[in-house]
């Protein structure tokens, strides 16, 4: 009996121990192969897509990546994203790859020559930096000059050709290249078509796993990246204004205050977990609707606090769209380049949404569905609420009734129904229901006393 119970003890020991040799090997085999860390991003190049690649080179360290390998397909979109983006991968401290895959236009070769190197897939294009506005119309030298030094300098920082980049932005003749192109002048290191084609080139001979991104986003950094969206952003910033200027024109507290708070949680902090908005942004908007509610409750008129108020809450709306990173230039001088494009959204938005809520509320006042928006009040004279009433004569000597307590002021009721304001002459206290002779009447008050 005390053998086998020995036996089995042995046994379940060597178990134990052979478990423990292979998981040892399993780690050693997983340490020994090439990690390569994927980034798919194919969307427009925005605030989303500039979190997505932060947050991308953040989660390829944490998987112990060996290389990064952006899978690009864009035709472009906002510079100061690029910039940011161009920024982060300059500053990894890991190789970075760009797979054109198939299209790197215009912000999209930027962030391609940002890359350590670069593989395109057949039918790929890079290039047409040009720098356009939202119709495709091209923009001021101004601007293109700007793009024109990011290009060189990035291109420069890269190993590459500056002029090649530059012709990329050329407003005249404009360079976009194919890959057998873009090999020819030492922008391609290869042409391959599939992901782990690139993956074993970027490998070379050694053993390689490719872990994508997707399979690391949590549903947190999925609503993030929703809430990113430039579309919903604009919306959130009109529900922020739209819900102020109404609740600024309608009394007490109701639907536009609610809607404008809102509005500020869902635009301020995706942002501000995805490390794309400091606390100093949301601290001047606080300040900004504080210095606003006191030109309105506590200050007459409309002076320095709700102009400065107006200020602050525009500008914490537009610096909340950029990098933090990008408002300074290498030297640290500041760099107002970045933010020229969001205020001008701010402004826009702003416009759209208090020509859209003025709408609203002459749509709606009218109607029975206001109460369920704001809070709305009728001073009707049944309820007690009176006037400056003139032509009270002809009530003295006349009985009337006390409608609210007087102490010794309050509110008669006379016999036509008329409830007007009213004093007891000799001082003293009546309370509702009783019956009073008025002794005189002036500027619209009755002065009565106690039959």
């Amino acid at each position: 009996m005390y053998a086998n119970c020995l036996l089995k003890h042995m046994m379940k020991r060597l178990a134990l121990i052979i478990s423990l040799i292979l998981i040892q090997i399993s780690v050693f085999a997983t340490d020994s192969l090439t990690v390569i860390y994927r980034i798919r991003l194919d969307s427009d190049i925005d605030k989303s897509a500039q979190r997505l690649i932060t947050l991308g080179l953040e989660k390829a360290d944490k998987a112990g990546a060996d290389f990064v390998m952006i899978d690009l397909d864009t035709y472009g979109g906002a510079v100061d994203a690029a910039d940011s983006i161009r920024s982060a991968i300059l500053r990894y401290d890991k190789p970075v790859a760009a797979y054109v895959n198939m299209q790197a236009a215009s912000a999209g070769a930027l962030i391609s020559i940002a890359c350590d190197s670069i593989y395109m897939k057949t039918g790929s294009s890079i290039g047409a930096a040009t720098v356009v506005d939202q119709t495709g119309n091209v923009m001021p030298d101004k601007y293109q000059s700007f793009m024109r030094g990011m290009m060189r300098s990035t291109a420069q920082a890269t190993g590459r050709d500056p002029h090649i980049a530059e012709s990329m932005t050329d407003t005249a003749n404009v360079l976009s290249m194919t890959p057998t192109e873009a090999i020819a002048v030492g922008y391609c290191e290869g042409i391959y078509e599939t992901v782990d084609d690139v993956a074993q080139a970027m490998a070379g001979d050694k053993e390689f796993v490719v872990k994508s991104m997707e399979d690391d986003m949590t549903f947190l950094d999925k609503l993030i990246q929703l809430l990113l969206n430039p579309l919903l952003q604009s919306i959130f910033m009109m529900m922020i204004i739209g819900g102020i200027f109404v609740e600024i024109r309608t009394p007490g507290i109701g639907l536009p205050l609610v809607t404008a708070i809102i509005g500020a949680l869902l635009y301020f902090a995706p942002g501000y977990l995805g490390h794309l908005v400091s606390y100093w942004e949301i601290l001047l908007f606080v300040a900004g609707l504080i210095l606003i509610g006191i030109e309105i409750f506590v200050l007459p008129g409309f002076g320095v606090a709700g102009i400065t108020g107006i200020v602050a809450v525009v500008l914490s709306l537009a610096f909340a769209m950029v990098d933090n990173i990008e408002l300074f230039n290498w030297d640290g001088t500041l760099n107002l380049q970045p933010i020229i494009q969001p205020l001008g959204i701010v402004i826009i938005s702003a416009a759209a949404a208090v020509f859209g809520s003025v709408w609203l509320v002459k749509k709606l006042y009218a109607t029975r569905s206001f109460d369920h928006i704001a809070l709305r009040q009728e001073m009707k004279s049944e309820d007690g609420f009176t006037g400056v009433v003139s032509g009270l004569d002809s009530l003295v000597g006349e009985t009337v009734t006390v409608f609210t307590d007087m102490r010794p002021g309050g509110k008669v009721k006379t016999a036509d129904g008329r409830i007007l304001e009213a004093t007891l002459k000799f001082g003293g206290f009546a309370s509702k229901g009783e019956t009073l002779k008025v002794l005189s009447a002036e500027q619209g008050r009755l002065y009565c006393d106690k039959l």
